[in-house]
């Protein structure tokens, strides 16, 4: 093992400035006037562990609360949460979204209702409180998709056809499989925006370091046209670890809060589809933990060599497996070698390893073996 400090450009936007930031860009006429006492607006609530999320949302709460009108938070998660209402909700309070620190209401629900058809004439649901609202207010990131490449990866599109299309959504849109994904959001997106009472999102984008770099809003009739660029420029600002191979990656933790995979293959490499690549190569993948935020999901725990019986012992299966199923992608959930610790973890990673110097390595000797 050895150290690499690395250096990455850190322009960050000062959090306590974000609720400032919000309220002038919702000031512009052409979103505030669609703002108007007495709507019942919808904002969405991703399940990502993103930067300054809750301050950011109770921000265009609290600016729609002062043109009059009445704002509710909506899980936008898809499947995740068990595919359960209570489950969306339990994770959305791990994130730091609470009825108290929302000062809105948070209307929880599976149920989805068909708001008109594609392009294509494919049925198109979104949740029905946010169907029947008089409004609605995507709040997301937009970033680099783990599963697959397009012009529309996760954002904005991707918030609206497999985030608020919930479990029916999200099983629609992955049908047909991550091969055709970067067809499906856009088609899915585009008759969102053209049925259902979208008025503009507002999105993230990230630092190398997960910071809040960048705030934008968009109107609904710019998203199509504006969103694409907003992804070359996440791309731009997203870090890399600059040593291209190794022969072991240990993962802290892994966790839905982190990437729809567990873990960000963009920067690890751990792709679980054959449409997308980049990030590390390492010839094996050792995974010592899930976070807390991910309340047993360790779905791309499939992705490991081996893992440790901390990640064993808190694996939730109910939650998992509808998240993996309904992304057609069983191969995530695998559950790989299950070592005691995390030194033993590690230690069977290195003993399995190819074209190593095993005179330089301590865990190859005879003396030196893990007690398994």
């Amino acid at each position: 093992m050895f150290k690499v400090t690395q250096h990455f450009p850190h322009e960050k936007l000062d959090s306590s400035k974000i609720p400032e930031i919000i309220t002038a860009l919702l000031s512009t006429p052409k979103f505030s006037n669609q703002i108007k006492p007495g709507m019942r607006i919808a904002i969405t609530a991703g399940s990502r562990g993103i930067a300054n999320m809750p301050l950011i949302t109770r921000s265009i709460v609290d600016v729609v609360k002062s043109h009059g009108s009445k704002p509710f938070i909506v899980p936008a998660i898809g499947s995740h949460g068990g595919a359960t209402a209570e489950g969306q909700k339990a994770m959305l309070e791990t994130l730091g979204f609470t009825e108290k620190s929302m000062g809105c209401p948070i209307i929880s629900s599976m149920e989805v209702k068909k708001i008109g058809v594609t392009e294509e004439g494919e049925d198109t649901f979104i949740d029905k409180n946010a169907a029947e609202a008089d409004g609605i207010i995507i709040s997301c990131r937009i970033k680099p998709h783990t599963g697959f490449r397009g012009k529309y990866e996760s954002g904005i599109m991707k918030m609206m056809a497999i985030g608020l299309g919930k479990q029916h959504g999200a099983e629609v849109c992955h049908r047909e499989g991550f091969k055709n994904m970067a067809k499906n959001i856009p088609l899915f997106g585009k008759a969102i925006i053209k049925h259902a009472p979208i008025l503009f999102a507002v999105a993230t984008l990230e630092n190398a370091f997960d910071e809040t770099r960048k705030l934008i809003v968009l109107n609904a009739d710019e998203i199509e046209r504006e969103k694409p660029r907003f992804l070359k420029e996440a791309f731009h600002y997203m870090p890399r670890i600059l040593v291209d191979s190794y022969d072991i990656l240990v993962v802290d933790q892994i966790g839905k809060n982190y990437a729809g995979s567990g873990m960000n293959p963009n920067i690890t490499g751990t792709f679980s589809t054959p449409y997308a690549s980049g990030g590390i190569k390492a010839q094996q993948v050792c995974v010592l933990d899930v976070s807390p935020e991910s309340h047993g999901n360790a779905i791309g725990i499939g992705n490991a060599n081996a893992t440790t019986t901390r990640v064993f012992n808190q694996l939730d299966v109910a939650a998992m497996y509808p998240n993996a199923i309904t992304a057609k992608i069983l191969s995530v959930v695998r559950i790989p070698i299950v070592m005691e610790s995390d030194k033993e973890a590690i230690q069977v990673c290195v003993k399995v390893c190819t074209e190593i110097d095993e005179k330089k390595s301590p865990y190859c000797t005879d003396s030196k073996q893990p007690s398994y």
